[in-house]
């Protein structure tokens, strides 16, 4: 039985990330986090300045229309403070909700509150159900960690065609570095591989993706280079303290906090909370603490703290499961299955991960330029 190897600043080890390196003790994760902060997170001093030239290029290009700047809202942390900060700055957001049939309650409440009270139109984008479903149906079906994805590629897609629509130049996005910025293409790959998702579809699928939303790279080249289309992290602009984000937003709006990061959508409860965990030995949980210590927002024991205890109990699992049978036509034995077969990888599946990286470097190297929004 081979030793854990863990890292002495943050909380992945070998168990959750085979992968892993440290060099000194110091894992791979944590030397990224310091090689891309400066181009990622603007510097406190810089901070009043660089905000007020995005906020006047966003006013600019937004001159003459109804709207400056597209959000996407989904009842989280993240994407709440968004929608606090861009009102805040005097900008004139449309915010975009992707509807995919697994809103909690509490979600829709938080989005209903958050958008009533700072006076923001909402666009909403219902996925055809069966399309849907049965795409999330063939990623668990092809055994590997990305079951999350078909969601996350049609965020994406709906945000670009809403800002295209509607001649918006700038999508501000809840992405930060301060909460998110491990990376680990073993636990979740392929948001903008649609290559990735066409082939798990092609192989396990049953209904035609007419209405999908999804992109190519075609599509990403026409918004990003014809359209202009820009992708503003507003957070990495500020400083943001999450505990404090959340202190905010439940007394300015009356928002009210999940048990778990992402815990507003049911299916991503599930995945997070039983299926990576019991399948893959995935606990996201790990990265998302790791992060906050980076940051300097909590300490190395207060993460192991954290992790030591289960924030997904079996009742909740079993209420969630029910619904997962139903709505992915799932039979109990089905679905134990899918949880007790062999664990795959992108890597068994057609996809573009070498060009997804490319593109990823590229904007990397335009933020350290200067050249792309932070």
């Amino acid at each position: 039985m081979r030793a854990v190897r863990e890292c002495t600043r943050c909380i992945m080890n070998s168990d959750v990330d085979p992968d892993i390196v440290l060099v000194g003790g110091v894992c791979n994760h944590c030397l990224r986090y310091d090689a891309l902060l400066e181009s990622r997170v603007v510097p406190v001093e810089q901070r009043p300045a660089k905000l007020a030239q995005v906020v006047e290029a966003i006013s600019r290009a937004g001159k003459g229309r109804e709207y400056d700047c597209i959000i996407g809202v989904s009842g989280g942390v993240d994407s709440s403070y968004v929608a606090l900060q861009v009102k805040r700055l005097g900008l004139r957001p449309l915010a975009v909700h992707v509807d995919n049939g697994w809103n909690s309650a509490l979600a829709v409440l938080n989005i209903e509150r958050l958008l009533r009270t700072l006076d923001i139109d909402l666009h909403t984008e219902v996925l055809r159900l069966d399309e849907f479903y049965d795409l999330q149906r063939s990623f668990l079906l092809a055994s590997t960690p990305d079951a999350d994805i078909p969601s996350d590629h049609a965020i994406q897609a709906t945000l670009w065609k809403v800002a295209r629509e509607h001649g918006v130049r700038f999508i501000i996005s809840g992405m930060n570095f301060a909460t998110e910025s491990i990376s680990v293409p073993s636990w979740s790959y392929g948001h903008s591989d649609w290559r990735y998702l066409n082939d798990v579809h092609r192989r396990f699928g049953r209904v035609p993706l007419r209405t999908y939303p999804h992109f190519g790279f075609v599509t990403l080249a026409w918004t990003t280079f014809v359209r202009r289309v820009r992708i503003v992290s507003i957070l990495n602009y500020l400083e943001y303290d999450k505990s404090k984000a959340m202190e905010e937003l439940v007394e300015k709006l009356g928002w009210v906090p999940y048990e778990g990061k992402h815990y507003e959508s049911i299916f991503t409860r599930w995945v997070q909370g039983f299926y990576l965990p019991k399948k893959f030995g995935i606990d996201k949980r790990r990265g998302h603490y790791s992060d906050l210590i980076n940051s300097g927002q909590i300490s190395r024991e207060q993460a192991l703290a954290a992790v030591a205890e289960s924030d997904y109990s079996e009742r909740l699992r079993a209420e969630d499961e029910l619904l997962l049978l139903k709505k992915l036509s799932l039979t109990p034995a089905q679905l134990a299955d899918i949880v007790e077969r062999p664990a795959s990888s992108y890597r068994a599946y057609r996809n573009s991960y070498g060009f997804v990286q490319f593109l990823r470097g590229t904007v990397n190297r335009l933020r350290k330029l200067g050249l792309y929004p932070r």
